[in-house]
């Protein structure tokens, strides 16, 4: 995984940490089942599938640079809640037996917590192993206090993860607006003595040769006059050409996602823009979104089978988030091919930028694509 911007770091941490929790349950699982429960075939199936299960998880995140939807949502299915039914069909019948496959029920929450973005569906998660891991419990004849306590490791594990998610993302987030922050005032300190050196230049060169026709001393006619007339009128050109090539390079917010309005436009879809609240983000980030738009537009033209959309930009604190909304024939997400369309070209260039996207589309209620910065 390329661990780069102070979000990416963050999810490396986080994908690390919740791997060492859950390789810690698992050892417990292994030596349990060795010592205790050799002989049943089942238990070693539940073993082997909750181990399965967590390298498709965190091998995945390990290369992918994060969870994904689907990963967790199998492990919270089949490490959380059917992994301890299996062992108890098993023969552990006992409250320690079947402890070891509870234990992983912590882990596959604190994932979940991580992993999925809104707080409903981590809520839904958790409730989920709340109450397999009770109705697991039940027929083992354990102590109320015992499935209270694990229940309450449960809804902690999940707690304690998505705090530190919240808190290692936001870090991230002011890491990464430090970073651009210190990048774009060297820039600018570079710029102003690149300026501060053509302006002495100038006046050495151009200022002075114009001085000296202006004054009588030097005979424009002349060739040696003309000659360098010339090589300074060169030099302007290149100052320029050098100064539209970086206004180029790092457009504004506004500029970026106008650019991609005319670009959409010009090729006959008709644009509704609005802007509010617009706040300046680093130019990497700001090009990288107005690139996200176009092609969320290029979209539309491509695909929604409409001739209009519409573009919402808000601001504040340091924070844009784009919206590009279409009521053409829309699409299921779910059966566009991992590594296509919008996917790449739209949620990969947000996330490289430290920002993120979300698509949202019903066949026939159309399309909305959101994107923010940073994520």
């Amino acid at each position: 995984m390329r661990v780069g911007s102070g979000l990416q770091r963050a999810q490396a941490f986080m994908v690390l940490a919740t791997g060492l929790y859950r390789a810690s349950h698992l050892v417990v699982g292994v030596l349990a089942v060795v010592q205790h429960q050799r002989g049943s075939a089942l238990s070693w199936a539940g073993l082997v599938l909750a181990l399965s299960t967590s390298l498709l998880v965190f091998g995945r995140a390990r290369s992918a640079g994060w969870f994904g939807t689907w990963p967790p949502l199998l492990d919270v299915a089949l490490v959380g809640c059917v992994l301890p039914f299996v062992v108890y069909a098993g023969g552990a019948h006992r409250p320690a037996d079947i402890a070891w496959s509870m234990l992983l029920g912590g882990s596959a929450s604190a994932v979940a917590a991580v992993a999925f973005a809104k707080p409903a569906a981590v809520a839904g998660a958790v409730a989920a192993l709340v109450a397999t891991h009770a109705a697991g419990y039940w027929p083992t004849g354990a102590d109320v206090a015992v499935i209270a306590a694990h229940l309450n490791a449960i809804v902690s594990s999940a707690v304690l993860a998505r705090v530190f998610w919240w808190y290692l993302r936001r870090q991230g987030g002011l890491l990464d607006a430090a970073t651009a922050q210190a990048l774009a005032a060297e820039a600018e300190r570079a710029r102003y003595a690149e300026r501060i050196a053509h302006h002495r230049a100038l006046h050495d060169t151009v200022l002075a040769t114009l001085t000296a026709i202006a004054s009588g001393r030097a005979d424009a006619g002349a060739a040696p006059v003309r000659e360098r007339c010339a090589r300074e009128a060169a030099y302007l050109r290149r100052l320029v050409l050098q100064q539209q090539a970086e206004e180029d390079r790092a457009p504004g917010t506004a500029a970026a996602v106008e650019r991609a309005v005319r670009s959409a436009e010009s090729l006959g879809l008709r644009v509704s823009a609005q802007y509010d609240g617009l706040v300046e983000i680093p130019a990497p980030a700001a090009a990288a979104l107005g690139a996200a738009v176009t092609e969320a537009l290029n979209n539309v033209l491509r695909h929604a089978g409409t001739g209009r959309a519409h573009v919402t930009v808000t601001g504040a604190a340091g924070r844009v988030v784009v919206t590009v909304v279409d009521r053409g024939v829309g699409f299921d997400p779910d059966t566009v091919p991992e590594g296509l369309g919008l996917r790449s070209s739209v949620g990969a260039r947000m996330r490289e930028s430290g920002g993120a996207a979300d698509v949202d589309s019903v066949p026939g209620e159309g399309t909305r694509v959101e994107l923010r910065w940073p994520a």
